[in-house]
């Protein structure tokens, strides 16, 4: 696909500091000017000061400078105008007021991983020996950013704005409520939901696998069990394993892994959802605060003059 990856999101908080220490404990690397670095994807958050919590940017990754310029066209037949610089674009959303940049980049590679090996019935893959999960100490540090979840009171133009003016792909849908959007081989790399404002639910970090959410997690809650938010639990749409928690903003960071990958566009066809088999096969149920975050009231107070 002419889009690849999700480069980087900028997140605007009104305490800085506080929320940036938070990140480093997370396990993203402190950079420079606000950014932190995770293992493959290297600079892929910033963090800078704004009144309110607000999603500030989303950078996404293109093939060449052919697919800046179909972006242009595109978004000028919704009545969207471009900035267009050499091998950038850049592009306001509507709703939100955030900027959607487009940027040729190169590909993220990871390297691959040997898969943990796990006992099963009839199988004593691991031999005589205790699992490596149970064993590591090293701290969890996520692998790159997955993906950024946006509400908007208009879900559908939102979409549109992403999918006809942008070209993410459709993955999954939940009619009137959510769509699941791409714009690499990952099953979702944005996701839309209706929402009373325009506001950042969460950014998604990928680990290795489900140990590593559980100790991510766990190092987290420590000292800090205020900041539990959702999990342990596996999406039924998407298929990842989840655990959710909370900045000191009031955004949701996930620890996910498990993604299910859409390798090969013809053979992945997207899919109506309806109801709580949506969310989540198994795991505990999700608090209201998850579908309603505390904070809703006091960011629609302050929605009509974003920072």
């Amino acid at each position: 696909m002419a889009l690849h990856r999700l480069n980087s999101v900028t997140i605007g908080v009104p305490q800085v500091a506080e929320t940036a220490r938070y990140y480093a404990d997370f396990g993203l690397a402190p950079d420079s000017d606000g950014w932190f670095t995770t293992v493959d994807g290297g600079r892929q958050l910033r963090v800078v000061p704004s009144p309110a919590r607000r999603l500030v940017e989303i950078n996404i990754g293109a093939g060449d400078h052919d697919d800046i310029a179909r972006i242009d066209r595109r978004l000028a037949r919704l009545g969207v105008t471009a900035e267009v610089d050499g091998d950038r674009l850049a592009a306001v959303e509507p709703l939100s007021e955030a900027r959607v940049v487009v940027e040729v980049t190169g590909p993220l590679h990871q390297p691959a991983l040997p898969a943990p090996p796990y006992n099963a019935p009839g199988a004593a893959a691991r031999g005589t020996g205790r699992a490596p999960g149970i064993l590591r100490e090293h701290p969890v540090t996520p692998r790159k950013l997955g993906h950024v979840v946006i509400g908007s009171v208009d879900q559908e133009a939102t979409q549109r704005f992403f999918t006809d003016g942008i070209g993410l792909k459709i993955s999954d849908v939940v009619p009137g409520m959510a769509a699941f959007l791409r714009c690499s081989t990952d099953h979702h790399n944005v996701l839309v939901t209706q929402a009373p404002v325009n506001f950042l639910h969460h950014t998604s970090w990928q680990v290795d696998d489900v140990d590593e959410i559980g100790r991510g997690a766990a190092r987290m809650l420590d000292e800090h069990p205020e900041r539990h938010v959702w999990g342990l639990g596996r999406h039924h749409i998407g298929s990842n394993f989840f655990w959710y928690l909370k900045d000191p903003a009031g955004n949701f960071s996930e620890y996910y892994s498990d993604l299910d990958c859409i390798v090969d566009d013809a053979l992945w066809t997207p899919e109506v959802w309806e109801g709580a088999k949506s969310l989540y096969s198994w795991g505990p149920p999700p608090p209201p605060s998850f579908i309603e975050p505390e904070d809703l009231a006091a960011l629609m107070t302050g929605a009509h003059n974003p920072a």
